[in-house]
């Protein structure tokens, strides 16, 4: 089964604790603080993996996390920094984010790409040693890691694009020119994915074509099988456009060229700009009037016509080479720039919200106030005076004054609780 499109959450690794210790050692009095830093997060990594041809693996499995970094510990050893999770992915998947579809990677390259970074160690309670504060019995947890809903799209990566209607010889024609082996049978929609071919040209020298499955009028809109597959169009830098030129299903060959192209304007103006060659397939049973007389109307087009028959071999000895000539004079295929900016994680950002919400009641929002009391001994008074400077320092006592707030009443962070004393 191929499947092109998948919707996964990805989650960094959380940092690691600093670490509340103090040195003990034999005849030495009062050591100090000596806590670690926490280790950093893993990053989750995508790479292009050639074995993998399309997302079939992520339709069972939408969660990865990375794993958490380290813990810090005494004698001021840092934890250690969490190993990064390698998701592995087809060449040409684009990653977008699944909330704004702004694209955020597009795994075409060699070089793995971080799309989610993990978070920060915390600092260790030695950084929080001073002369006043020589004592201190708190340290900062690790940092959150970047966590998003993304959205996998595989544009395949191929040179060459064979597009048409259905049954004009697509098929055919590429299990000619490659070693591809799609199915072929004489009706509609023979192709259900998009099939992907090596051409041999010379000594080192070959392109990818991909056989795109049928288009139809409205193909854009949704209507038939190919509307699920132009994205796979995008990336070619050259259009082999197969018209069966002998109607012998009862269709106009310029009529079909005609709408084609109107769908591909309608998927993508800049699609319809790509370069084509036309293919005139079964000329072994056409007139040498309708050959001639589409050759001509191509032509007025400014495109280059061929002749060919994909089932008698007719006209295809020289296609590859035709072919290989015009992709030298080409730009490389297309590398998408991603438009994403990242959520930004500051750790020294102190917004906060207070909301009263009930009589005597007020609740705070604030998630970095959180992570200093996770990291915090709310029964040792000097750690609890640095919790109370962080709220004199940020605003938070001045606006619950001017909220109102009375002597007990109680104050809600998170999960923690407290009695406002003036």
């Amino acid at each position: 089964m191929f499947v092109d499109v998948a919707k996964i959450t990805i989650k960094a690794g959380k940092g690691g604790d600093g670490a509340v210790s103090f040195h003990r050692e034999k005849f030495v009095a009062a050591g100090g603080p000596d806590g670690g830093d926490g280790g950093r997060g893993g990053n989750v990594v995508f790479v292009a993996d050639d074995n993998l041809s399309t997302l079939m693996d992520f339709r069972y499995k939408r969660k990865y996390a990375a794993q958490p970094g380290e813990n810090g510990s005494g004698s001021r050893c840092t934890g250690k920094n969490a190993p990064d999770l390698v998701i592995k992915v087809p060449r040409g998947t684009l990653i977008r984010d699944a909330a704004s579809g702004l694209l955020m990677a597009d795994i075409s390259g060699d070089e793995p790409v971080i799309v989610a970074k993990g978070g920060k160690g915390g600092w260790g309670n030695t950084h929080f040693a001073s002369p006043t504060r020589q004592i201190p019995k708190f340290a900062k947890p690790g940092l959150p890691g970047e966590e998003y809903e993304v959205r996998l799209e595989l544009k395949l990566i191929a040179d060459v694009g064979l597009i048409g209607f259905p049954n004009v010889g697509k098929s055919t024609l590429i299990s000619v020119i490659s070693a591809a082996k799609p199915k072929i049978a004489n009706y509609h929609f023979t192709t259900l994915s998009p099939v992907l071919g090596v051409v041999k040209v010379g000594p080192e020298q070959s392109f990818v074509a991909a056989d795109i499955p049928g288009l139809i009028e409205g193909a854009s809109e949704g209507i038939g099988l190919g509307h699920d597959f132009l994205r796979h169009v995008e990336r070619c830098r050259l259009l082999l456009h197969v018209v069966d030129v002998s109607g012998c299903e009862g269709r106009d060959p310029v009529e079909d060229f005609e709408k084609i192209n109107t769908e591909l304007q309608s998927f993508s103006p800049e699609l319809a700009t790509r370069p084509q060659v036309v293919l005139g397939n079964k000329c072994d049973i056409a007139t040498e009037e309708q050959i001639e007389s589409f050759k001509s109307y191509v032509e007025s087009k400014g495109l280059t016509f061929m002749p060919i028959s994909a089932a008698t071999n007719q006209g295809l000895k020289n296609l590859p080479g035709i072919v290989w000539d015009r992709l030298q004079q080409l730009p490389p295929v297309q590398v998408f720039e991603p438009d994403f900016v990242p959520y930004a994680v500051n750790p020294n950002e102190r917004t906060y919200t207070i909301e009263k919400t009930a009589d005597h009641e007020f609740t705070i929002t604030a998630p970095w106030l959180e992570r200093i009391l996770a990291g915090s001994d709310v029964d040792d008074y000097e750690s609890l005076q640095y919790f109370q400077r962080q709220l004199d320092e940020s605003g938070i006592l001045r606006d619950l004054v001017a909220q109102g707030v009375e002597e007990e009443d109680t104050i809600k962070i998170g999960e923690y609780q407290f009695d406002y004393i003036f």
